[in-house]
């Protein structure tokens, strides 16, 4: 197996806040440690690839607050 290596992001990201109460379609993935962390919930973050609008998923709110700010 390779080793991990750090790279910058060179885009924009497109993200939305989840809304509580909200029914999460099936198109949007949730990873399995952020349900095991109780996700989806206040704070978290949709994202979409731009691209393709129907490839969406989950960003925890801790993720989005240590790796992304507003344009």
């Amino acid at each position: 197996m390779s080793e991990f290596r750090q790279y910058r992001r060179k885009q924009i990201a497109e993200l939305r806040p989840f809304v509580v109460g909200e029914v999460l379609s099936e198109r949007v993935s949730v990873s399995a440690p952020d349900r095991e962390a109780g996700s989806p919930k206040p704070g978290d973050m949709i994202a979409r690839n731009p691209k393709n609008h129907d490839d969406q998923w989950l960003v925890a709110a801790a993720y989005f607050a240590d790796h992304f700010e507003a344009v």
